[in-house]
């Protein structure tokens, strides 16, 4: 079979799909067409960027009591900015209910004071929610650019009901959420209207020292009740970019950049329980911690950003699975200091903060440093040592990072890390005597990063990283180059990347060599970026040696790609929609070395959202020819064996209703047909993939809300690597392995996952809520036959009868109490429970309850903690000496 061919079901399906979308294209453009109007905007016009508003910001000197009442005859002095323009879900036309909007600054503050009108105050929605989380409700924010750069900005958000939101805004991490500054707000109702009144300290962001400035400047307001969105500068969706579409702030006089200097010191209590049960154990532990983080400016440009002894132990807990593919699974990172402000860090996708305080590189190996059991000269077995405990995370002394941006537009960011030497403890079965085995040296990570901003979009970046370790381990030093240009209408734009791998030294408690010392990635593109249709072209190459893993994360090196992908989208209402989104992707990749197929893979789907009734929905759709998997055999170096995958289309949905109601609902499904595969001597049956989700969330009021999601995803006669490896001592693996020494086992099974998630919020008040997830995850493997997979894909039965079945279960909770008692300043209480199984061959079980019930009654870890952060700022204590 070609490798370009499919299974006729699964093209004929692709090929309805493919006119379907067509036809729906056709009828919805004759729609728009038939009821275009004088004063609809051409698709030219939309690429263009709306001419800059500006405002003038009126200096004080009297004081400003931020009550969010506007009362301060100097508020009806300054200039009005007003006449917002709506976003979404039509972009183009003026409010109806006005927005008026004012800035103040004096020698240490902005202050922006805003009046939204509206019809009622029953129209104004407000839910509350956590910091960070608007919710369900209505909102003002601002935009700064305060370098004028048009790449990189600042947002300050508040909601009717005073939470604050706040976020970063750069070409390397987009929208940063993650971002918090310490800043203050009020929110009031008047009559029909509400009012927000901010004051943000100069010390909260960064700017020049000139002594008059230009500021980007944008203001946002959303109306919940009709979904609009609405900016005071125009931004347009078919323009590319989102902060070179802001307007401009003038009347900035002689300001100075302050002294920002900061000490946040926190202390912590964790009490934890596990029912060990054991002689000489305890089943409670108790800890005390203590440290603080730092936060100095430098300059009015830079920021030091310093955590000393940190404590991570309250963040949220990773979402376990099983993993059945050659890769290791990609966690999300929860900790506040590796995701605020790390914008530059993760230009070029090099940087994996996970790696930073992960888990031991010599874990694994500790069981292999035992001290075996032997026989005595008597006949009588001696048992060897056994592991009393093996510490799974690095415990962190320090983290730095320091970062700012110059007045030139040049980024520089330097981020390191300090980590100490972990140990395994092992006890010796007779005498009781104990050891330390190292499993992870002393080590350094840092990462350099200079990023210069252009004209138009555009930018060139450097990045470096390095891990130093100490001893005879290896170290791993990783350099890459970034660049982007787009011209000058911002419509078209060329982009690319190089990056160059170095490790030098031995496999960690080996005296092997690092086989990967020197390897290479490249990447170059070109696309047309603004309008209503977009496209580009793609090509990239990845070495068989190309490894930068210790400081961030690879799926699969050695690869040629290339691929080219179309876009169509249609911000304006039409039909019965508000907006169409569409896409289309066609991709292709070789092996590197040897240069030979993998796979091939072709893509197209639309999302919409209908205008009545705000009901959203979408629709996927991709075909693939026979792929080979050169990484599901685990045989390295790649290209003698792969698992042949047969050609096969899915297609898949969702369908999302309207947030605004008290009951909403997202529901998704899909289906994946394959060829069937009738290579070996008795055909085995069609290969089929189905999964779908419902995820109900209700709004009991807007103080609590509760949200449901149940995922269920089975996976048919799937055929890959046997999970668990092999064990030559059993009979069944040492058979196998001396009759096929160079091949490998693959099992036909059926692979059911299941997942419940239960969250729950309550809000106190824009600084107090209590928030509570529940999460349990079973998946099952149970094999039907098993396969001897040889050189060049062939495959052919074998009489393997060991139970290679498995189950695997997690359940945690993650319960939060939160309250901002001060600007900055937190307390946290957390109680987490956790637990997991990993049952094999006749325990193993495919039925649901029995699997929560096993969890239910396999032993928890049980953990409560308590930590408190006071934040103290140096100007403030000053003012207040001073006083």
């Amino acid at each position: 079979m070609s490798h370009f061919s499919a299974h006729p079901h699964a093209v004929n399906c692709f090929r309805v799909f493919l006119l379907l979308w067509l036809t729906t294209l056709t009828g919805l453009a004759q729609a728009q067409s038939a009821s275009t109007s004088d004063n609809t905007t051409t698709a030219a016009q939309a690429a263009v960027p709306a001419p800059k508003r500006q405002l003038q910001a009126l200096r004080i000197t009297e004081a400003i009591k931020l009550d969010g009442l506007l009362d301060e005859p100097i508020w009806q002095q300054a200039p009005i900015a007003t006449d917002f323009i709506q976003n979404r879900p039509n972009p183009g036309p003026h409010e109806k209910h006005p927005t008026e909007v004012r800035v103040l600054y004096d020698d240490a503050n902005l202050y922006v004071g805003a009046i939204m009108h509206d019809v009622s105050q029953d129209s104004i929605m407000r839910e509350l929610s956590a910091r960070d989380d608007i919710g369900n409700s209505d909102f003002f924010g601002i935009f700064l650019d305060t370098y004028h750069d048009q790449l990189n900005g600042y947002s300050f958000i508040v909601s009717t009901g005073g939470v604050q939101v706040d976020a970063r805004y750069s070409p390397a991490g987009g929208e940063d959420g993650n971002w918090n500054a310490v800043w203050d707000s009020r929110t009031t109702m008047r009559g029909t209207d509400w009012l927000c009144e901010m004051r943000i300290p100069y010390s909260a962001i960064r700017f020049s020292k000139a002594p008059e400035q230009v500021w980007g400047l944008n203001f946002m307001r959303q109306r919940k009740r009709d979904n609009q969105a609405f900016f005071w500068n125009e931004v347009k969706p078919a323009v590319d970019g989102f902060v070179n579409q802001w307007g401009e702030l003038r009347g900035l006089r002689d300001i100075t950049p302050p002294l920002r200097l900061s000490l946040t010191p926190y202390v912590s209590s964790y009490v934890n329980h596990f029912p060990y049960q054991e002689q000489g154990t305890r089943n409670t532990s108790t800890s005390f911690n203590g440290g603080a983080d730092v936060k100095w400016g430098i300059n009015e440009s830079f920021t030091l950003d310093a955590t000393l002894v940190p404590d991570f132990g309250q963040v949220q807990s990773d979402n376990q699975v099983l993993n059945l593919s050659p890769f290791e699974v990609q966690f999300q990172e929860n900790r506040q200091f590796f995701t605020e402000g790390t914008e530059l860090f993760n230009k070029g996708n090099l940087f994996y903060s996970r790696r930073v305080g992960a888990t031991p590189i010599g874990f694994d190996n500790v069981s292999s440093q035992l001290r075996q059991g032997q026989l005595g000269p008597d006949g009588q077995r001696r048992p060897g040592e056994a592991v009393v405990s093996n510490p799974g995370v690095t415990r962190l002394l320090n983290a730095t990072k320091v970062s700012g941006r110059t007045k030139n537009g040049l980024g520089v960011g330097v981020f390191n890390a300090l980590s100490n030497d972990v140990y395994a403890t092992v006890r010796d079965s007779v005498d009781g005597r104990q050891r330390d085995v190292l499993t992870q040296p002393f080590s350094n990570y840092s990462i350099m990063v200079l990023d210069q901003s252009l004209k138009n979009n555009s930018y060139v970046s450097l990045i470096n990283t390095n891990v130093t370790r100490w001893g005879s381990t290896y170290d791993a030093n990783v350099t890459g180059g970034l660049f982007r240009f787009a011209n000058k209408k911002n419509s078209y734009a060329v982009d690319g990347r190089v990056v160059y791998s170095r490790r030098r030294g031995n496999v960690f408690a080996s005296e092997k060599q690092i086989d990967d010392q020197n390897g290479y990635k490249y990447q170059v593109g070109v696309s047309k970026i603004s309008g209503n249709f977009t496209w580009g072209l793609n090509h990239g190459i990845e070495s068989d040696t190309y490894n930068p893993n210790d400081l961030g994360i690879l799926f699969g090196n050695n690869n040629i790609s290339q691929g080219v992908y179309a876009n169509y989208n249609k911000y304006k209402p039409f039909w019965k929609v508000n907006n169409l989104y569409t896409y289309f992707n066609l991709n292709h990749s070789l092996l590197y070395k040897p240069t030979r197929y993998q796979n091939a893979n072709v893509a197209a789907g639309f999302n919409t959202t209908f205008t009545k009734n705000f009901l959203s929905v979408g629709m996927d759709v991709d075909a693939n020819p026979v792929t080979h998997d050169y990484y599901e055999p685990r045989q390295y170096p790649l290209g003698d064996y792969f698992v042949r995958l047969p050609a096969n289309a899915n297609v898949s949905g969702y369908i999302s209703s309207d947030y605004r109601k008290k009951l909403a609902l997202d529901v998704s499904g899909g289906v994946r047909w394959y060829d069937t595969d009738d290579r070996l001597e008795r055909a085995r049956p069609r290969r089929m993939g189905y999964g779908w989700s419902i995820s109900p969330r209700y709004r009991v009021s807007n103080q609590l809300n509760f949200r449901y999601n149940l995922d269920w995803n089975l996976k048919q006669n799937q055929v890959g690597y046997v999970n668990g490896d092999l064990d030559e001592s059993l009979p069944d693996d040492a058979a196998f392995r001396k009759n096929y020494p160079t091949d490998v086992l693959l099992g036909r099974r059926r692979v059911l996952t299941v997942t419940n998630t239960l969250s729950g919020a309550y809000t106190f008040n824009n600084r107090m809520s209590l928030t509570i997830r529940t999460r349990h995850y079973t998946s099952t493997v149970n094999y039907a036959d098993f396969a001897r997979l040889g050189k060049n894909g062939q495959e052919v039965l074998v009489d393997y009868r060991r139970n290679r079945d498995n189950t695997f279960n997690a359940f945690n909770v993650d319960a939060v109490y939160s309250w901002w008692f001060a600007p900055g300043s937190q307390v946290s209480i957390v109680w987490k429970n956790a637990s997991s199984s990993f049952l094999e061959a006749n325990e193993a079980t495919p039925l649901y309850f029995d699997n929560l019930n096993n969890t239910i009654n396999t032993p928890h870890n049980n953990n409560i903690s308590i930590k408190i952060l006071y934040y103290l700022d140096y100007l403030m204590i000053k003012r207040r000496l001073a006083s």
